[in-house]
């Protein structure tokens, strides 16, 4: 039995997903050093079969069973190297905890992350999706990533530029069938403007009795706001936002904002584009807190999807979709799952 991986067959994956959806794997393996994936790979049990990187399990659906191979990056090292004074790069490997690595790097004295606090999963998954929270999106901070190509059988190290970040969104997402990430490496600055004044940041520190607010203060608040507002997976079943914020032409935002007061608009940094509320578009049409059988919307942020129970991956999915056709209907919005769903097309 190696040491620098383990595996598994028929993998009962139902604790290995934040939704609790019940499905298993043909094969799970944990890679403990990223020096063996090449030869987990290779494994002749696992020829011709496809496979599927998950870490906690936070951004994902499973609406089948998994026909393939389940990989699992538990190396978690994080290095963090002072550039000069103002400075540094901080190296993670793809298992180390995302929360830990915010709390670390601002207890060293780096800020930047304070606004992606709490944020579930793991370093490897945070390029993925290009993570985001309260005004801040992790490609501001990245400086490279590292990741197994299955097409040439190599280890690439990509720029920022070479990463293709959009919202929600990178080229690991677009070409999730090539690439497993390795490593996550970050400049983050000794000091930079801090961002406060998106979803009641400034508020809540305000309520903190804070007036000369810290990166780690910012992490505090953003915390306090974030167990406030989302349902916790260790209490019942979820994944946290199921539907990215849409992004719309500007001349459509207006429009909505005329006709509905209430809509929050957010600018993009694209001319021509703003990016709306999902949670409003969705509690607008009457969803938040309801139920069908185990599968329902979070009572406290209607952007949530929970498990109450026994929800199955299809069940959850059918709702997310009665969920947009109506967001659809009533505002002309689409809205697109946050989530990757595993065995199914929304």
């Amino acid at each position: 039995m190696s040491t620098a991986y383990t595996i598994l067959e028929h993998a009962d994956l139902a604790a290995r997903n934040t939704l609790r959806v019940a499905a298993t794997a043909r094969w799970s393996a944990t890679v403990f050093d990223v020096a063996a994936l090449p030869a987990v790979l290779m494994l002749p049990q696992f020829a011709g079969l496809p496979s599927l990187v998950l870490g906690e399990g936070s951004n994902v659906l499973f609406a089948a069973d998994y026909p393939g191979v389940v990989l699992r990056i538990a190396a978690a090292a994080v290095r963090i190297e002072p550039i000069g004074e103002d400075a540094a790069v901080v190296r993670a490997e793809a298992g180390a905890n995302w929360d830990r690595l915010v709390e670390q790097s601002l207890a060293a004295g780096w800020s930047g992350l304070e606004n992606l606090a709490l944020i579930p999963g793991l370093a490897g998954a945070a390029p993925i999706q290009n993570i985001g929270a309260y005004g801040v999106e992790l490609d501001e901070f990245v400086h490279s990533v590292t990741a197994w190509d299955r097409t040439t059988g190599r280890t690439h190290e990509l720029t920022r530029a070479e990463c293709g970040f959009g919202y929600r969104d990178s080229r690991f997402r677009r070409e999730a069938d090539r690439w497993i990430v390795t490593h996550l490496c970050l400049r983050l600055p000794r000091q930079h403007a801090l961002r406060l004044d998106y979803s009641g940041v400034s508020e809540e520190l305000a309520a903190m009795g804070v007036t000369d607010p810290t990166p780690h203060a910012v992490a505090v608040a953003v915390r306090r706001i974030r167990r406030r507002k989302l349902p916790d997976p260790a209490e019942i079943g979820n994944a946290g936002s199921f539907f990215k914020n849409p992004v719309v032409a500007a001349s459509q935002a207006t429009a909505l904002r005329s006709a509905h007061p209430g809509l929050p608009v957010y600018a993009t940094g694209t001319a021509g584009k703003s990016k709306l509320s999902a949670a409003w578009l969705i509690e607008a049409c009457g969803w938040r807190g309801q139920r069908s059988g185990d599968a329902g919307v979070a009572d406290r942020h209607a952007l949530v999807l929970v498990n109450h129970g026994t929800a199955s991956g299809r069940e959850l999915l059918e709702l997310g979709r009665r969920i947009a056709a109506s967001v659809s209907e009533r505002f002309g919005v689409q809205l697109e799952p946050e989530p990757r769903i595993v065995g199914a097309a929304f």
